[in-house]
């Protein structure tokens, strides 16, 4: 009768076929031919077969507990080692590990995040984690579709177990046909959407643990702050701008004030005032550049000014700065 030739070596673990059936009928016989376990070495090999005694053409069978003690016993003095000096490190180390927790505690509670993934990873499990509100401030901008789902894979867990969101963008963002269909795939009372006229940088706070800020313009490094101080203090801020936002669902924001200007055009004088340069201006504002000296335009024809230097002398003699709006 033909069998397939078993593959050698292999490990004990992995008898193979011929072995396993050869070794069933040597414990079930007494013994074995030698020449019938040619087909399988293993069996001398891995000391489940020894000479027979009284007769070298037979093989005798190894009891099975004794082969399996054989192998047990070298791999739990292994595993006695181990435990042995697992106890001797955590003896070693102990004395430390009072004295550095505190300095760990401050050390882990600012962590720097290199590169979109690290920072995406970041930002998906501290969503995963929370459980009561976020507070976001995304200033506005071009968002590329990419980045919109990626959002929404983030945004949707967080509505569907009832955690409560509040966003805030710039009134640019009222004119935005992409933040609007975003906006509008989450219209329940748990999610807040208002607009403010200027934002400065991008902000996301879990839970009152943990908060997110950019470092760097391309937004390609970011903190992740959980120190507790920091944390209420990002709060604040947040609580601060929200306070004077608008909710999105009011209507326009760019109404005309009394001394006849926009009170996009009030944050624009501001800004100039302070010596902001138009591509600052309208990064701040999240607004393009044309569109921002546009509106520089028409306040210079309000003020009857004729050149840039005049425009900021006449809005510090209007006195439209010290109005409320």
């Amino acid at each position: 009768m033909n069998r397939t030739k078993a593959t050698h070596p292999h490990a004990v673990t992995d008898l193979c076929e011929e072995g396993g059936r050869l070794y069933a009928d040597a414990l079930r016989t007494g013994r074995i031919a030698r020449t019938d376990a040619e087909s399988a070495p293993c069996l001398i090999e891995f000391a489940l077969l020894h000479p027979d005694p009284d007769d070298v053409k037979w093989l005798r069978p190894v009891p099975p507990a004794v082969a399996l003690a054989q192998r047990l016993n070298p791999i739990e003095t292994e595993i006695t080692e181990r435990r042995r000096l697992s106890i001797e490190l955590a003896d070693a180390f102990g004395p430390f590990m009072a004295l550095s927790a505190q300095s760990t505690a401050s050390t882990h509670s600012i962590t720097v995040l290199e590169g979109n993934d690290r920072i995406n990873a970041a930002l998906d499990l501290a969503t995963a984690q929370c459980r009561t509100e976020m507070l976001t401030v995304q200033p506005s901008g071009h968002r590329p579709e990419r980045s919109l789902i990626q959002g929404l894979e983030r945004d949707r867990p967080l509505v569907e177990r009832g955690v409560s969101i509040r966003t805030l963008y710039q009134h640019t963002a009222r004119y935005s046909a992409e933040k609007q269909a975003y906006v509008d795939r989450f219209s329940n009372g748990k999610v807040e959407y208002r607009t403010i006229d200027e934002l400065v940088e991008r902000l996301i706070i879990c839970d009152e643990t943990v908060a997110f800020i950019p470092t760097r313009d391309d937004q390609k490094v970011a903190l992740e702050l959980r120190h507790p101080g920091l944390v209420r203090y990002l709060i604040k801020v947040f609580e601060f701008m929200w306070s004077r936002s608008v909710p999105l669902s009011a209507g326009a924001p760019y109404e005309t004030a009394p001394d006849g200007l926009t009170d996009i055009q009030h944050s624009i004088a501001k800004l100039l005032i302070e010596g902001h340069v138009d591509e600052a201006i309208a990064r701040r504002l999240g607004m393009n550049v044309r569109t921002c000296r546009a509106h520089i335009a028409k306040l210079a024809t309000s003020l009857g000014s004729g050149s840039r230097a005049q425009l900021g002398f006449l809005i510090a003699q209007s006195g439209i700065l010290d109005q409320e709006h």
